[in-house]
């Protein structure tokens, strides 16, 4: 069967993603001028797309201090809820699963129906799981309220995919580049803060304050982001949404469960064992559907898939730091090996992590557009592989951890930064949501993965201290050691890129 959205072959091959012969690119039914106030790009004044990156970049920022406010509490969440250990870790699984459902399915509407129209939807449900959240003290309400958080996700590559369709060439990569390393920059920059009022306040206040941000970043958006004129025509692949979802959720609760029910137990394995075949079956579909949820002949272009395939590493590498460095900071000093600090002061140690992120962004741009993105990624996984490894023997004092953190985020913040520019450059602007919520998703299924694998190796390597077992110091740098095996992996991937967007992009 022809394939409706994979026509157009000169959209993927134009040497800028933004060119006019992209913009009918895969049988959109609407192009530039479909909505009242929507010129072509580059007619918007400086400071009126400065307004748009800025706004979106906050509501990314926004949902990113969402997705990890109660990192400072998870510790406390039993004895909150009134709840076991193993019960109460439903509370951030929730949130994990509807997120990596909600970035491709909320990228494909965004396609179909209007980005803005979609990130307005996905801060909405941020409100609103926040306000479910901040009013109760019971486990089920407060799972069911992250899980609608969760779907706060999808704004990120929204706000990706409409700043392909505002801004003007000069403006693009810088502003793609600060929006994707927003996730991190946010989830750096809120920790100290949650730390500060779960220490002084009711908890129930971080919710109270994500919900209030997330209803700011809507009036912003609702105020100054246009909505964006480039749609695809058809329906939506419900079908294909529920293949996906049924595939994701079976590969992520056995990641991040399978150590409370046990690794060798029956449903962690049949859990494993039955998502490559629910994935399998959900491609051969996709392959049939005229109008699918993931266009899979795109996914497939050597461009898009080695860029996923790098972003899991990246997401991988990155999530063992938020892991191991603020219990160094913490553990008390009679370890031997932790530098004492409270929980607010660890928090602040790592936040240069998120402050580093930010400021390379616009570096990581000027790579891309000197070099090529593919050199800004491999760039971004030396220097993330470079600040693991000398993280194992910087641990002695808490100047050290702190420049680790800082390398760590610029690696990171290269890396990410990379990334839209390596998708957007490889597929027509009609599948910008899809795609970049499909690359959103792989950094979580990373991360999802880098939390089970850290949290295994800390698990076992550890010391008793006070009645109780916690990480050792050889725990710590085998973690690190993992993070750094996993950005050298991503530096391999990277290497077979192509060396410029648009060139044999459909590999």
């Amino acid at each position: 069967m022809t394939h409706a959205r994979s026509a157009a072959p000169s959209s993927s091959a134009e040497p800028h993603p933004r060119s006019s012969g992209a913009d009918d690119a895969g049988g959109g039914t609407s192009t530039r001028g479909g909505v009242a106030g929507a010129g072509p790009p580059g007619e918007g004044t400086p400071s009126a797309s400065r307004g748009v990156v800025a706004i979106l970049a906050f509501a990314g920022i926004s949902v990113a201090v969402m997705q990890t406010l109660l990192v400072p509490v998870v510790a406390r969440l039993p004895q909150l809820l009134g709840t076991t250990a193993s019960d109460a870790a439903w509370v951030v699984t929730a949130t994990l699963l509807s997120g990596a459902v909600a970035t491709p399915i909320m990228g494909r509407l965004g396609d179909l129906y209007g980005k803005r129209r979609l990130i307005l939807a996905s801060l909405g449900a941020m409100v609103a799981g926040s306000l479910m959240c901040a009013l109760t003290s019971s486990l089920v309400p407060m799972i069911a309220g992250r899980a609608v958080q969760g779907f706060a996700m999808g704004a990120i590559p929204l706000g990706i995919s409409i700043m392909r369709d505002e801004l003007p060439p000069a403006r693009l990569g810088s502003a793609m580049a600060f929006m994707s390393s927003s996730l991190g920059v946010g989830g750096a920059l809120a920790m100290p803060a949650a730390a500060y009022i779960a220490q002084h306040a009711d908890w129930h206040v971080l919710f109270f304050g994500s919900a209030g941000l997330g209803a700011l970043a809507m009036l912003m958006v609702v105020t100054v982001v246009p909505e964006s004129a480039q749609r695809t025509g058809g329906r939506f692949d419900v079908p294909g949404a529920l293949g996906l979802t049924a595939g994701l959720v079976m590969l992520l609760l056995a990641i991040s469960k399978g150590g409370d029910w046990g690794w060798s137990s029956g449903i962690t394995l049949g859990l494993f064992a039955a998502a490559p075949v629910v994935f399998v079956l959900w491609g051969l579909m996709e392959l049939r559907v005229r109008e699918p949820l993931v266009d899979l002949r795109s996914t497939a272009r050597r461009q898009v898939l080695l860029t996923n395939l790098a972003s899991i590493t990246v997401g991988l590498a990155f999530y063992a730091a938020t892991l191991v460095l603020p219990q160094l900071l913490q553990l008390p000093r009679s370890t031997g090996y932790g530098l004492g600090q409270t929980m607010v002061v660890a928090r602040m140690c790592v936040a240069p992590m998120g402050i580093a992120m930010m400021l390379v962004s616009s570096l990581s741009a000027r790579i891309s557009e000197t070099h090529g993105p593919k050199v800004s990624l491999m760039a971004g996984l030396v220097v993330l592989a470079v600040a693991y490894l000398s993280g194992t023997a910087l641990m002695g004092a808490v100047w050290q951890v702190v420049l680790t953190a800082v390398l760590i985020g610029v690696g990171i913040g290269i890396a990410y930064s990379a990334m839209p520019a390596l998708i957007i450059g490889a597929v027509p602007p009609s599948e910008s949501g899809a795609a970049n919520g499909l690359n959103t998703l792989m950094r979580s299924i990373g991360t999802s993965t880098s939390s089970a694998v850290v949290g295994v190796v800390l698990a076992r390597m550890s010391i008793p201290l006070g009645g109780t077992g916690v990480p050792s110091q050889e725990g710590f740098r085998v973690s690190f050691l993992i993070a750094a095996g996993a950005a050298l992996a991503g530096l391999l991937i990277a290497s077979f890129l192509p060396g410029k967007p648009g060139h044999d992009v459909r590999g």
